[in-house]
């Protein structure tokens, strides 16, 4: 099959064939269905066994789902994760400053404070802070090696619950996310730190203005990974008995025995937390991430919406037109 092509000032084209042109066919991938469709059916079995389970009353579950003491529980357990989180930053950057330090007296208590914290287990630090008021039955304020006092007051009544549930938490954190942001600062060229201090700028103002700025690519991912674990961490405070949500609905089932629909209910909010606390975790890398790459991939609302656009019709295309070849 030959294409005849228009002439140019009356000169006739070369005639073009399309008699050795390759058709592509896609590479069959059987296996690729085959698994999709093995992974459907398991799915839908697991979801049906749960569904027909006679065990578990799904009454149960939605009527405490929304239940005021379960609400309770939740409220208390982002406010232990929110305060914990902030201050376990700040003093890991402080940490890992001292770390970095060059005075060895600042680099070693650094060093001790990560290795004492990460070496023994959140939940024995957790019980040591709630047990408190047995070493101390005073929290004293004066004059180190002296009788002289400013200040006293009861260690139990000072330390609730609540508080050593805080300590404990934000101190275990603060001892992990100081190697984050170590690790973060070491990542950044040492040029920076060169080029900085070559424009007269101070220790403080390069770490503050130069170097934790760039460092941010590296520490954000973790961080939000130790976010999230800490979120997950507060149910250990039940031990203390600090009415978050795990001690909640361990409370609620004491009671009516329903211990597996109480813990599916933990699990629903304990998902919908972490799913809403990755979200602005995935645009603070976005954020940090500017200069990484030249064109960074779409969000999902810009997917959506872009996936909605292409269904929208479009105009309809111009009818074509015919060229003639003038002799």
């Amino acid at each position: 099959m030959t294409v005849s092509a228009p002439t140019i000032e009356g000169a006739a084209m070369p005639a073009l064939s399309t008699e050795d042109d390759v058709e592509s066919i896609p590479l069959r991938r059987p296996w690729r269905w085959i698994s999709a469709v093995v992974v459907i059916a398991l799915v839908a079995a697991f979801v049906y066994v749960i569904a027909t389970n006679p065990n578990l009353d799904f009454a149960t579950v939605g009527e405490f789902l929304f239940d005021s003491r379960i609400l309770e529980g939740v409220w208390l357990t982002i406010v232990i994760t929110v305060i914990s989180m902030v201050v376990s930053t700040v003093l890991s950057i402080v940490i890992a400053a001292m770390r970095l330090s060059s005075n060895p007296v600042l680099s070693s208590v650094a060093w001790f404070y990560v290795w004492a914290f990460r070496g023994t287990p959140v939940l024995v630090q957790i019980v040591l802070w709630g047990y408190l008021g047995l070493l101390f039955e005073k929290i004293t304020l004066g004059v180190p090696f002296t009788d002289v006092v400013f200040w006293q007051m009861d260690t139990n009544t000072l330390v609730t619950p609540f508080i050593a549930g805080l300590l404990a938490l934000t101190l275990n954190q603060a001892a992990y996310s100081s190697e984050i942001v170590r690790a973060g600062m070491m990542s950044v060229d040492e040029g920076q730190r060169e080029a900085a201090y070559s424009l007269g700028m101070s220790p403080l103002y390069t770490f503050r203005r130069v170097l934790l700025p760039q460092a941010m690519r590296v520490i954000i991912p973790p961080m939000g990974n130790e976010l999230i674990s800490m979120l997950k961490n507060t149910s250990l405070l039940s031990v203390i008995a600090v009415m978050e949500l795990y001690t909640q609905a361990s409370v609620i089932s004491s009671s009516n025995l329903k211990q597996v629909e109480l813990l599916i209910v933990v699990s629903i909010w304990y998902l919908f937390m972490t799913s809403v606390l990755s979200i602005p975790q995935y645009y603070l890398e976005r954020r940090f991430g500017r200069g990484s790459s030249r064109n960074l991939p779409p969000t999902p609302f810009q997917r959506l919406k872009a996936s909605m656009n292409s269904r929208k019709p479009g105009p309809e295309p111009a009818p074509a037109t015919e060229i003639v070849s003038v002799p």
